[in-house]
């Protein structure tokens, strides 16, 4: 007799539960079709495991998963804070539907003061911490840190030229003329000076704020009284600088060095919003929207979304949270583990800190508020795609698509990605074009298609969340029937809803026209917002593909072709730049020509002569 589903479920995992030990470990349920359903931690994997056979106690997102699981894949761990680290990791990696997943986990970014130079340089940093020097941060966004950093660079006046840059100059740059830098490229100020400015810098971002406001206060009272109102003048707008950033920063004085969390929860979402604290200065905040089952309660939320958040990122010695959450201890006990310090995560209960998490909360409210009231618009607006288009369903995924060149050179297909929670840019993708005409604009689009679809079919996307609903095209009837004969040869044609949009009379917005398989011709009313709607996805796969085009065309312009030939590296290909002048004059070089450059062997001069003459 043949098993129902929730039979199989359960059978497969009874099949496990005889040979589980009761140790730590991570454990991971996977269907048929070999997706990870669920990643889970346990401190006894038998203990934990047996639990999902008692069906009728489950809840029904439980329910769902064990009725769908068909196998399952066991990892041991010395200890349950160990297990917590793994299944924080695998979550990251499978993104398992019925697991909490924190959706937006990118790194974030860093002030840095390198080391290892007489004049060290100020830069932001994003990533592993490979440079060495003292980092300050982090910062929510690029444009916190980008604000910071102009602003230290108008208080302290330290160079953010590369070393590289520093040491070919022989006058000032742009920087110093603006009074953004000292210019100790060309001697303009002394080591001790500059040592001054940087150990300004450092105590302003380590919260001695007041005491460097002082320092200068008290330098610029001197130069005025000294008549030198130019360098009096210098230090008022570097007070003034600082200033800015205080406002940005909102001082807390005392609060140190923490990460304010704080959640709510309504329904199926959850806010959770992020306040970065350092050095007692606000650095920005940040919100995130986890997805997640709407039975889960917040404290499980709450729980994993820290759990995955610290995955690429530093903990701080404090962690504030505004509510109690599952796995506190654990999760102390793994961050204390792996950090050279002791990790504290507290609920307060009155104080500066109970401050900074309510604070957070009602910006949590205020965000999640606002977050809904926009997928509800963008549910509404893809409602309407779906009429418009006569879809059977309201559509997850729509790819865009668009071309970009200048006469046919550094021809570029970019694909831009809209789902249900807004642009998945991280699905971005651009194609070099290889096989198309040049300036052929239906050739490019018929090769986008034609490479993106392949390489889904070999992937077998079909069926899964990156397969998607709708095609948008930008462009008319030319290069609808040239992706209709990409998807024919691929015989996908029918499982992909293709429709073309083409700038209307005059290429004015609102008289667009829309084209379709058996469909003739038509428009919609100025002022749809369904029109509004697939305007705002064309114009950000125009903004895209042409980005794209002229980042490919810049990188044109500075390469050579001494790129591509193996053992000419930096040096030797300025070497060879210097005795010849050109990339063009080493082309035309002989062997014993390429033998009088320093560093050239023989071997190496006849792999040079040889790239450029066996073409």
């Amino acid at each position: 007799m043949k098993l129902s589903s929730i039979e199989q479920g359960i059978k497969t995992i009874k099949s496990y539960v005889v040979s589980l030990p009761l140790t730590p470990g991570v454990y991971r349920m996977i269907s048929d079709t070999d997706d990870v359903l669920y990643v889970g931690k346990a401190k006894a994997l038998k203990k934990r495991v047996v639990s999902y056979t008692n069906f009728e106690k489950l809840p029904h997102r439980l329910q769902c998963m064990v009725s769908m699981t068909r196998r399952m894949e066991f990892i041991n761990t010395h200890t349950e804070a160990d297990a917590l680290i793994l299944e924080a990791n695998l979550i990251k990696q499978y993104k398992p539907r019925f697991n909490i997943l924190l959706r937006d986990d990118k790194s974030f970014p860093y002030i840095v003061l390198k080391e290892g130079h007489d004049f060290p340089q100020i830069l932001k940093h994003r990533g592993a911490r490979t440079l060495k020097g003292e980092y300050f941060g982090p910062f929510p966004s690029a444009g916190d840190v980008n604000r910071t950093l102009f602003a230290l660079q108008r208080a302290f006046l330290l160079r953010n030229c590369s070393d590289t840059t520093l040491e070919s100059r022989k006058r000032p740059c742009l920087q110093y003329h603006i009074k953004r830098c000292t210019a100790p490229c060309v001697g303009k100020v002394s080591k001790e000076e500059y040592a001054q400015q940087v150990n300004g810098a450092q105590d302003f971002m380590q919260g001695k704020s007041r005491a460097v406001q002082k320092h200068l206060t008290i330098r610029m009272e001197a130069a005025s009284a000294a008549t030198d109102y130019e360098l009096a003048a210098g230090y008022r707008d570097r007070i003034r600088a600082l200033t800015s950033i205080q406002a940005k920063h909102e001082m807390n004085d005392g609060l140190g060095d923490a990460d304010v969390i704080s959640i709510i929860k309504s329904g199926d979402m959850s806010c959770l919003q992020v306040f970065f604290y350092r050095g007692g200065q606000n650095l920005g905040n940040k919100a995130y929207f986890p997805r997640h089952d709407k039975d889960e309660s917040a404290r499980a939320v709450l729980s994993a979304f820290i759990a995955q958040f610290y995955q690429n990122k530093a903990v701080p010695k404090e962690i504030v949270v505004n509510q109690d959450m599952d796995d506190k201890a654990l999760l102390e006990e793994a961050f204390s583990a792996t950090s050279s310090y002791s990790v504290r995560i507290s609920v307060p209960q009155r104080g500066k800190y109970k401050r900074a998490v309510d604070f957070a909360l009602k910006n949590a409210q205020e965000a999640l508020i606002r977050h809904r009231s926009l997928s509800t618009t963008r549910l509404k607006m893809r409602r309407g795609v779906a009429e418009l288009f006569g879809l059977d369903d309201v559509p997850t995924r729509i790819e865009v698509y668009d071309n970009s060149h200048i006469s046919g050179t550094h021809m570029v297909g970019a694909m831009i990605v809209e789902g249900e929670e807004g642009f998945q840019k991280k699905s971005y993708r651009t194609f070099n074009i290889r096989e198309a005409g040049r300036a052929d604009d239906y050739g490019m689009m018929r090769e986008v298609l034609s490479r993106r679809f392949r390489n889904a079919l070999q992937d077998d996307e079909a069926g899964s969340d990156s397969w998607p609903d709708i095609l948008l095209i930008d462009g008319g009837l030319g290069q609808l029937s040239a992706c209709r004969e990409a998807l024919e040869d691929l015989g996908i044609l029918d499982q992909l809803t293709l429709v073309a949009i083409a700038k209307g009379e005059d290429r004015n917005a609102g008289r667009e026209k829309f084209f379709m398989l058996g469909r003739a011709m038509f428009q919609l009313p100025v002022n749809d917002p369904v029109l509004h709607y697939l305007q705002r996805l064309r114009d950000e796969a125009h903004r895209f593909a042409i980005g794209s085009h002229r980042a490919r065309r810049a990188k044109a312009f500075t390469a050579s072709p001494l790129d591509n030939i193996s053992g000419v590296g930096a040096k030797r290909k300025k070497e060879l730049l210097l005795h010849f002048g050109s990339a063009k004059a080493i082309e035309g070089a002989s062997i014993t020509d390429l033998l009088r450059v320093d560093g050239i062997s023989s071997a190496l001069a006849q792999v040079i002569y040889d790239y450029f003459h066996e073409k």
